[in-house]
């Protein structure tokens, strides 16, 4: 009996000494981070567009895995990717679009005449070209993340929202908002900056003449989608509207309108 009470003092130390590293730990952690870790996001792609569209997308120069079997999508269509963000380098940070007008085999003559990323149908193997961009930062690590928006720095090609999913839009904007827009911006392009088909002279992409400065582009988009950057430089202006982030939300649904 004598001998028994050490080891079952002992034994409530140690449980204790475990339950306290155990709080420490999470507390460190938080509760956003523990969550994000637990399940990777998703991403919804919904083409709403009216014609066939091929899912593109580059990753920031941090070590971010370069996606593959990305999506072709008919109007209405809709697929779903898992986010990499909690395996190796423990985050994702990059960017979506849709490439238009595509044809050729896969692997060799594939091209397209919008957002020609390389020569695969479903991935891209060279740097970011001009388009209409969803952009998403997933850190694990970052107990605001993710942090999302719309761009149009680059160019204009189609309308682009980003919903957040799981989680219930706020009354009055802010954390979870829903951001970009639907309306077709490309009738409010300047004229010297918008390139159309050659097959049928319809409108396809208007280019931004230069996107660290404040143009008739810029003023263009800003006037007809605040909640979307139109240059470089947005988010340092007074009461912008261009970015988000939605710790609470299981993934998101890109929509290209």
């Amino acid at each position: 009996m004598s001998g028994a009470r050490p080891a079952s003092a002992f034994r409530h130390a140690l449980s204790a000494l475990f339950l306290a590293l155990a709080c420490v730990l999470a507390g460190a952690v938080g509760p956003e981070a523990q969550a994000a870790t637990a399940a990777e996001r998703t991403v919804t792609f919904a083409n709403q567009s009216g014609q066939r569209v091929w899912i593109g997308s580059t990753v920031n120069a941090d070590g971010s895995a370069v996606l593959t079997g990305l999506p072709v999508l008919d109007n209405g269509q809709s697929a779903t990717i898992t986010v990499p963000e909690a395996s190796a380098p423990g985050h994702w940070r990059g960017k979506f679009f849709v490439r238009q007008g595509c044809g050729g085999e896969s692997g060799s003559t594939f091209h397209c005449k919008v957002a020609d990323c390389g020569p695969y149908a479903d991935r891209c193997s060279t740097g970011e070209q001009p388009a209409s961009l969803a952009e998403f930062n997933f850190d694990p690590s970052d107990g605001l993340a993710p942090w999302y928006n719309v761009s149009y720095v680059n160019a204009v090609s189609l309308p682009v929202t980003i919903t957040p999913a799981g989680v219930a839009p706020p009354p009055n904007g802010g954390e979870c908002e829903e951001m970009g827009c639907s309306n077709d911006l490309l009738p409010y392009c300047p004229p010297e900056n918008l390139t159309s088909d050659p097959a049928t002279g319809a409108p396809m992409l208007c280019v931004n003449p230069n996107r660290d400065a404040q143009t008739s582009y810029s003023g263009a988009v800003n006037a007809r989608c605040p909640k979307a950057y139109a240059w470089s430089k947005q988010d340092t202006i007074p009461g912008n509207q261009v970015m988000r982030q939605c710790r609470a939300c299981s993934g998101f649904t890109v929509t290209f309108h």
